[in-house]
């Protein structure tokens, strides 16, 4: 009822312990509160909440419009509806070192669980398409001291996230990549995200050189093939996220179903698809809010 129950303190540990628990942690992208409540309610570890989502949220590509603002309430609303630790997409940062040091005070504010921030460059974009570019090496590591430097609470979560693998051709990027996982982890990186690995053997190489959790990201429609989570368990990787999933799911189901509506004036033949009425009710969890009105619920839904 209402919001969590656990404290945003108690997720992080929850967060912290699930990553040295030798368990591979799945965390898919919520795009909503709702999405969040449904993500614990199947049973996952954690929820991810993408900037690429809430970016599409307001309509907008993914190439650093969101402000700090809008990220941090959006992820608030998200995060306090549910039990399990979430972190967030910091995307750059928002700025420089002093605007990262800002950031991370509010989202530990926000009760996140953690969060990773990119070195990529303004205007940054999805980590799996062509033309990306990196910052210098110094400035990727000042972002995550100052990240590492201004938290509050030491069991908030900084990864780092890396997208250089994409920017060099062929086995340089991952040497390159190896390279900088390794300098962003001496700076302070609790876990590092290497991003647009596109083999197995590019994330073995990565965990081979760090001694931090690894994330790995099953994006569809990507430069990495969709290994399964027993596959990237297999090969020592501590996290995975699917960040946009649910969101491609509802929207494509979404416009089936206005397909459906033009074509026949009716959704009668999609019904079946439906979250059913009394599905989403036993997920809000209505009925215990009886106990502020006994008239709240007083009804009963034919299935």
């Amino acid at each position: 009822m209402l919001y969590a129950a656990a404290t945003a303190a108690e997720k992080r540990l929850n967060l912290r312990a699930g990553l040295a628990s030798g368990t591979i942690q799945r965390f898919p992208g919520a795009f909503n509160p709702l999405s969040a409540k449904l993500i614990q309610a199947k049973g996952f570890e954690g929820v991810y909440i993408s900037g690429a989502v809430l970016s599409a949220d307001l309509g907008l590509p993914d190439i650093g419009l969101t402000t700090l603002t809008e990220v941090a309430g959006r992820a608030q609303q998200i995060a306090r509806m549910t039990d399990l630790p979430a972190i967030v997409d910091a995307d750059t940062g928002f700025g420089e070192p002093m605007n990262v040091a800002r950031t991370i005070q509010t989202l530990e504010d926000a009760g996140l669980a953690g969060m990773h921030i990119e070195d990529q460059v303004n205007p940054k974009r999805c980590g799996h398409l062509d033309g990306k570019q990196v910052v210098d090496e110094e400035t990727a590591l000042k972002r995550i001291r100052a990240a590492v430097d201004a938290r509050r609470d030491p069991n908030f979560l900084v990864m780092a996230r890396t997208d250089i693998r994409a920017t060099v051709p062929g086995d340089g990027g991952l040497d390159a990549a190896v390279d900088r996982a390794k300098k962003l982890v001496d700076a302070g990186a609790d876990a590092i995200f290497p991003e647009a690995m596109a083999t197995l053997a590019e994330f073995e190489a990565i965990r081979a050189a760090v001694d931090v959790p690894l994330l790995a990201n099953m994006t569809e429609f990507g430069k990495s093939e969709l290994f399964t989570v027993d596959q990237l368990a297999g090969i020592g990787i501590n996290m995975v996220i699917w960040p946009v999933s649910l969101l491609r799911l509802a929207m494509g189901s979404a416009a089936r179903g206005l397909d459906t509506l033009i074509g026949h004036g009716t959704l009668e033949p999609v019904l079946a698809e439906m979250q059913h009425r009394a599905d989403l009710y036993e997920l809000l969890d209505y009925e215990s809010y009886n106990q502020f009105d006994t008239n709240v619920f007083n009804f009963q839904i034919k299935r």
